[in-house]
Parts: structure tokens; C-alpha cells; sequence
């Protein structure tokens, strides 16, 4: 009798249904399965990538992927108690034809997102420029980039807008370079001046050894010396400091009774009578 417990429950049918005891236990035990499997997928999920993306959008995945498995275990378990599929899957298609047009935009901002996340071109703190728009990364969300303007204004960009555009990462690289092009008047010495913007340089603190600073006399201009001064700087300083030089820089040469030439133009004048002379 115990032997053919097994077969005897599988013939068991609920009254109505032509639903099996056995069918409805599968039915059960796979709905079962895909929510316990969807809780650990999910737990490992928000362990794996906690403090890699922002709170909102770490849930907003998980819930995804909790539900895709909760949907996928109730289609596979619907045939078992006689759920015909063929019309919910034919209802099912022409709405998610309508919504593939609708959401078109929002599902590729949605994958360009997910690249995003993995590639990293950019992250939050970042100083970048995306086509006009130039600013500091304040968040990186499932669909967009907040990007906050120099000026104070938020930005937001489609993940798509980032993933086709070129994007300039200022802070990308531990250094950067800038430069000043600085004229002097002919009248003056160019190796003084020349040492007294390396002193200054090699002075600040943030200016930095290795890449070396470049000080020299780039051209011969219609009213000074020209001397064109290249620095490196920690990028997360960049800006400070090539404020902060340039003016010390005009100050110390100034110091020196080196200054900045005006624009000249030399007049001839003829001599007396040579044009008109006299009769």
C-alpha cells in the first residue's frame, strides 16, 4: 500500500479542476523554489554591490531581478494545473510589442546604465565634460547621470547620452598639465625672469617634481619675449593651483622690475624738407 502511495496521490484529481494532487504539489513546490531562490540571489546581489551604487538604484536592480525570477518560475509552473498559455503569452506579446516601442528609449538607457556601471568611465566626484556639458558627477543612477554645472546647476543625461558621447574625465589621470604663456619687454632679462618663475614653481607645494616644470623662451613676439611656463599638478588641485601661481608668478617678476610689455609701434618721421623741398 505505501509502495504505491506515490502512484495513487498522482491520480487523485481535484473536484472540477481534472487538476492532480500531485500536479498541484509541483505547482506549489516550484512557486516555492523560485521564491527562496529569488530571496538568496537577491541578498547576494545587494551584499556583492553595496557601496559600489547608490541606495536607490541597488534596490531598483534587486527588486528586477527578484521579480524576473518570480515570473519565470510561475510560468513554468502554470502548465502543471492546466493553464493554458498560449493566449496569456499572445496577450502578453502584443503588450510587450507596445510597450517595446513605448519604453524603446528607456530600456536602452536602462543597458547603457548597466554598462556604464561595469566600464566605469566615470564616477561619482569625477570632473568631466559630456558634449556642452561640463560640471562634477554628483550621482550615477539606472537611467540617468546627474551631472552638476560649475555654475550650480544640476544636469540630468540620459545613460544613453553618456554611453554615445565622448567623455572628457578631467580627474581621470592622478596629474594634469597646464600652462601660462607670459611676455616680457625686450628691454628686460629673460634668464631673470625665467629664474624667478622657476623659484616660484618649484616653491608651491602642490606644484609637482616628476613630471619637472617647463620654463623657456617659446618665440621672439612684434612686443616682448615670449616665455611659456608648463606645470603638473595633482588633479584634485588643478585649478587652485594654477590660480594661485599665476598670480604669484606676476607678483614676484613685478618684483624684480620685469614687466609686461604694451603694444608699440615705432614712427618715422622724415627729415625736413625731404619730401617738400623748398623752392
Amino acid at each position: 500500500m505505501i509502495e504505491n502511495l506515490p502512484s495513487v496521490i498522482s491520480s487523485w484529481n481535484i473536484s472540477g479542476t481534472g487538476v492532480t494532487v500531485y500536479e498541484l504539489l509541483l505547482f506549489i513546490l516550484i512557486i516555492v523554489v523560485s521564491f527562496v531562490l529569488g530571496q538568496i540571489i537577491s541578498k547576494k546581489l545587494r551584499k556583492d554591490i553595496s557601496g559600489k551604487i547608490p541606495v536607490n538604484d541597488r534596490e531598483l536592480l534587486i527588486k528586477i531581478v527578484y521579480f524576473t525570477i518570480l515570473i519565470v518560475g510561475l510560468i513554468i509552473a502554470l502548465p502543471y494545473i492546466d493553464v493554458d498559455l498560449s493566449g496569456i503569452l499572445f496577450a502578453g506579446g502584443i503588450i510587450g510589442i507596445i510597450i517595446g516601442f513605448a519604453g524603446q528609449n528607456l530600456f536602452s538607457n536602462f543597458i547603457s546604465g548597466i554598462v556604464i556601471f561595469i566600464e566605469r568611465p566615470i564616477k561619482i566626484g569625477d570632473n568631466v565634460g559630456v558634449g556642452d556639458v561640463l560640471g562634477t558627477v554628483e550621482d550615477i543612477r539606472i537611467l540617468s547621470t546627474i551631472i552638476k554645472t560649475y555654475d550650480g546647476i544640476y544636469t540630468r543625461i540620459p545613460n544613453l547620452t553618456i554611453f554615445s558621447s565622448n567623455i572628457t574625465n578631467y580627474v581621470a589621470n592622478v596629474a594634469r598639465r597646464f600652462e601660462y604663456t607670459i611676455e616680457i619687454r625686450y628691454r628686460d632679462d629673460a634668464e631673470l625672469a625665467m629664474s624667478v618663475i622657476r623659484g616660484v614653481v618649484e616653491s608651491h607645494p602642490f606644484a609637482l617634481k616628476h613630471p619637472a616644470p617647463l620654463v623657456f623662451v617659446e618665440s621672439l613676439g612684434q612686443n616682448g619675449v615670449v616665455i611659456v611656463v608648463k606645470i603638473w599638478a595633482p588633479s584634485s588641485v588643478w585649478w587652485n593651483v594654477r590660480t594661485e601661481l599665476l598670480q604669484t608668478i606676476k607678483l614676484a617678476v613685478e618684483a624684480e622690475g620685469i614687466e609686461i610689455p604694451f603694444p608699440q609701434r615705432t614712427v618715422w618721421f622724415p627729415e625736413k624738407n625731404q619730401f617738400f623741398p623748398e623752392k
